[in-house]
């Protein structure tokens, strides 16, 4: 509570109110409040099919990201295992999903972003604008190295492509097939952020 406070030291709220009204929640939710582990491995022993979707993209995982600008979970499919408690050996498809251009909210080096018409006309017709807070994506061209560093951490076995049909009015295309760092061709995508911003 006193943390609260200082956040939001203008704010003013009932402390009993709330715990009065999330008392009343127990009982409701009470009964769905279950060992998912133990359920994953009934599902998994019982042979049943099991799909999950992850959430962000390997950029923003934070322990194979682009750090600091990284989200607080396993967005690649590490998080199956931390965040299902599925064992990895129980894991047969590993599906990427990419856009066909390049997307960023909030900040963090991003080589191939369009700082222009090009970037706004992405961003425009593919409707880029984040779901939870409205803020616009920063949008710019496939970056292969960056696909190519997820399919390392990820191992796809197979590969989507979407939002293709953005891309029919552009004259012309690109994508970043590589990153030269003072003069020298990168065999990777770097780890160490500092090298990142030093990238053409």
């Amino acid at each position: 509570i006193s943390s609260y406070k200082l956040r939001f030291p203008h704010q003013e709220f009932d402390i009993d109110e709330h715990i009065a009204r999330l008392e009343k929640l127990v009982p409701m939710i009470t009964p769905m409040i279950k060992d998912t582990v133990l359920i994953m491995h009934n599902a998994v022993q019982d042979g049943k099919k099991i799909l999950v979707e992850g959430a962000n993209a390997a950029m923003l995982d934070i322990d194979f990201g682009t750090y600091p600008y990284v989200t607080s979970s396993n967005c690649t499919v590490g998080g199956v295992c931390t965040g299902l408690g599925i064992p990895p050996t129980k894991i047969d498809d590993v599906i990427g999903v990419v856009k066909a251009y390049t997307t960023r909210v909030g900040a963090g080096t991003f080589p191939t972003e369009q700082c222009n018409d090009i970037g706004n006309s992405m961003a425009d017709i593919g409707h880029e604008y984040g779901v939870t807070t409205g803020r616009r994506r920063r949008c710019g061209w496939l970056d292969l190295m960056v696909l190519k560093y997820s399919n390392m951490v990820n191992g796809f076995t197979k590969l989507a492509i979407t939002k293709l049909d953005i891309l029919d009015t552009f004259k012309e295309l690109k994508i970043c097939t590589g990153y030269k760092l003072d003069g020298a061709d990168l065999a990777s995508f770097p780890a160490d952020h500092s090298l990142l911003e030093r990238i053409e």
